[in-house]
């Protein structure tokens, strides 16, 4: 029997390493499912409930598995639904495939069903390459370029397929005119800035008293480097969200994560230092960084494309930071550390101080269960291999403040796309790239209700294949847009407004229980322990229902009173839910203030003395503006 361009194909994906493929049927790639039938499922066609779940899923799967993430739609709205997911990939720097069917050729150009011009469709998202087959002959290349440049390049590429191509007889490329032959072959390479470059950063980071070092999920694979220079700098290390992973928390003096939804010991890591080493990351809030000219800086990237648009920094090291690290460690002033020893204890000292002050707001009571203690509960109960996904929205401020990385634990969440819905397809992308760990996914309602109850679905059809059946599913359930709601509270001041925000109260664990899982449902404090530990020792997918309180506030790392009155003044236009919120807020900023908090009388007297000088100006600032 003859091999069709569609045979060929999967033939070339398993060639590749590709073991999985997520997508969702339709006419438009009925030649590739016949191959796929033909071909044994060999790779596995991964069966979402939506062509955006196989993006996000293909995402989570390259995140987690470290490896290329493959995904398939049909032609036209098959299509269309993948681009959020593939934008995830492109904006979170992801090595992702996509191969999707076209109307035939004969039928291009005039206005048949389902017929869209998928090459402008996909090139910004798919930008580095995106090409359309058709003829045979320009197989393999096409496939080799689109896997080759994802990985080289850590983007999303496109490979458009019409459907009378797919069902073609395959010919290979001959060794003629205008013809591009192919290869397989991708070996490893490492880059490297020049030894000028590394003894101009040697010379910024020696000069300095106190060093901050910023590190993002291109520092995952130099943690023993990053380790040392810090130990020699006698640094803090603060972390991007997409860098939660790349560190242990259990070193005293990383600070956690960085900006709106970051720590403390973060913020002040930032204002206070007069040196700042930033590997791997492009966390793009500057007001998070130390003020310009406050410090002087060095960033290292492997991707020269991002270097030196964050920060005026005097040096940008292009390389691998692993390899660039191992360069750079040996130039650092070995004697340096005694100057920066006071400096370095003062963060492991914030450090305590906020571990101190985030238990005391989870163990603050709420109505019905304060979201905080939800995520506090589960750090110490998180095996130390789990892999742990978050969605967009309130409960990402808890997972980027309470939960501890260890271990060999994993953890990753849309970072600079910040879309809603990637938690649990993530979470079952994660799942086929480690069916023998743990995987946790932490969601809100909103999130759940948008897409991520359908997706339970896809967790209830593949659990059997996966060597270790825990998937939990942790829905933080207030009936609120919860993030968008405090943002209109504290940025602008305004009431939340119930039509857009309020959420049904969907019964989530049952649900789940309709479909063959675990359903939990939490309305309690004492229950939430015990929920947790339920769901860890399942041998099945489970879900778990929080009850949780919407008043909690996601205090930002730098709040002020004038955020605080901000926060007041929508209570008193007529927030519905301004008694708790108000009340609870207080509650947890208080928390930073109170007796045996770590701060001396002194401390706490001139903290006070500063704040009212911030409120001051502001209330000056205010008036200015009329």
């Amino acid at each position: 029997m003859s091999v069709t361009v569609a045979d060929h194909i999967l033939e070339r994906l398993r060639a590749w390493g590709v073991e999985q493929v997520f997508g969702y049927p339709g006419d438009g790639i009925n030649g590739l499912l016949a191959a796929w039938g033909r071909a044994e499922d060999q790779p596995r066609f991964v069966q979402s409930r939506h062509e955006e779940m196989s993006a996000f899923e293909a995402v989570g799967y390259a995140k987690f598995g470290k490896r290329l993430g493959v995904c398939v739609a049909t032609s036209g709205p098959g299509a269309i639904h993948l681009l959020n997911g593939l934008y995830d990939a492109k904006l979170d720097h992801v090595p992702v495939l996509a191969i999707v069917g076209q109307t035939d050729r004969s039928a291009m150009g005039g206005s048949y069903q389902q017929e869209v011009d998928l090459h402008t469709l996909f090139k910004d998202v798919a930008s580095e390459f995106v090409e359309t087959v058709t003829v045979p002959e320009q197989l393999p290349n096409v496939i080799d370029r689109a896997i080759r440049t994802a990985y080289a390049r850590r983007c999303p590429t496109a490979v458009i397929i019409p459907g009378d191509v797919q069902e073609l007889d395959y010919t290979p490329p001959p060794h003629a005119f205008k013809m591009v032959p192919s290869s397989l072959d991708r070996s490893g390479w490492t880059a490297l800035p020049s030894p000028t470059a590394l003894e101009r950063a040697a010379e910024v980071l020696n000069a300095g008293d106190k060093a901050a070092i910023l590190i993002g999920q291109g520092a995952a694979g130099a943690r023993a480097e990053v380790e040392e220079i810090a130990r020699l700098l006698g640094a803090g290390v603060a972390k991007a969200l997409l860098g939660k992973d790349a560190l242990s928390d259990e070193l005293p003096y990383v600070t956690g994560s960085i900006g709106l939804l970051g720590t403390r010991p973060s913020y002040e890591l930032m204002r206070d230092c007069d040196t700042l080493l930033t590997i791997g990351s492009s966390f793009p809030y500057a007001q998070f960084l130390p003020e310009f000219g406050s410090a002087r800086g060095v960033q290292i990237d492997i991707d020269p494309h991002m270097v030196g648009m964050r920060y005026p920094y005097e040096v940008n090291l292009v390389g691998d930071a692993r390899a660039t690290l191992r360069e750079l460690i040996p130039l650092i002033d070995k004697d340096r550390r005694a100057v920066s020893r006071d400096w370095q204890e003062e963060i492991c000292s914030n450090v305590t101080r906020w571990k101190d002050v985030m238990r005391r707001r989870a163990e603050q009571s709420a109505d019905p269960v304060n979201p905080e203690y939800v995520a506090h509960i589960l750090d110490p109960l998180l095996p130390d291999n789990a892999l742990i996904t978050c969605d967009s929205g309130s409960v990402a401020n808890w997972y980027a403040r309470h939960l501890t990385m260890r271990g060999d634990m994993r953890a990753s969440l849309s970072g600079t796309l910040a879309t809603m819905g990637s938690g649990v397809p993530y979470a079952i992308g994660a799942k086929f790239a480690h069916p023998n760990r743990p995987v946790i996914a932490l969601v809100g309602d909103g999130a759940m209700q948008m897409n991520g109850m359908a997706e339970l679905i896809t967790a209830a059809k593949y659990r059997h294949r996966w060597d270790d059946p825990r998937l939990i599913v942790a829905v933080w359930n207030n009936e609120d847009l919860n993030q968008v709601t405090w943002e209109m509270r504290a940025m602008g001041g305004a009431p939340s407004f119930l039509p857009s925000q309020a959420l049904p109260d969907v019964p989530y664990a049952e649900f789940a229980r309709s479909i063959g899982l675990t359903g939990i449902r939490v309305e309690r404090p004492e229950e939430v322990e015990a929920a947790w530990r339920t769901a860890l020792a399942a041998e099945e997918p489970v879900v778990i229902d929080f009850r949780t309180d919407p008043a909690v506030p996601p205090i930002p790392p730098h709040a002020t009173w004038d955020e605080m009155e901000a926060t007041a003044e929508a209570v008193l236009k007529g927030d519905a839910d301004r008694s708790s919120m108000l009340k609870q807020g207080l509650k947890a900023k208080m928390q930073e203030f109170l007796p045996g908090a770590g701060r001396s009388g002194e401390e706490r007297k001139n903290a006070h003395k500063r704040n009212g000088e911030k409120r001051n100006e502001g209330k000056k600032g205010r008036g200015r503006r009329g």
